[in-house]
């Protein structure tokens, strides 16, 4: 795994997303620099027809290995977002995030 300095340059937050955001969160709690760590908890169905509606439109792949890849990330998701829950990262809905990173925002720290 690659490493690299990052400087928040005096920012009060920054939003690390994505599948592998939830690897820094123990480093970011025990510098003291973790304010909220989240997962998204979406519809796995939903997901799975946007991802593939994003994947046939943009013509990644074949769309039988588009399907096929797609059903294998449906049944995967559980243990993805219980992997990074493990990790320390709190499982809620989008409308929750957003809300809770708004608090934050405002100066009313939900820290994890």
């Amino acid at each position: 795994m690659a490493t690299r300095p990052f400087d928040l340059a005096g920012s009060p937050l920054f939003v690390a997303e994505g599948i592998f955001a939830a690897e820094i969160v123990a480093e970011c709690r025990r510098r003291g620099v973790l304010a909220g760590a989240y997962a998204l908890r979406r519809p796995r169905g939903a997901t799975f027809v946007r991802r593939l509606a994003r994947d046939l439109a943009e013509q990644r792949k074949a769309p039988k290995v588009l399907v096929r890849r797609g059903v294998a990330l449906l049944r995967a998701e559980p243990t993805v977002l219980r992997r990074q829950t493990g990790l320390g990262a709190e499982a809620a809905r989008a409308g929750e995030v957003l809300r809770q990173v708004a608090g934050l925002l405002a100066g009313h720290p939900h820290r994890s």
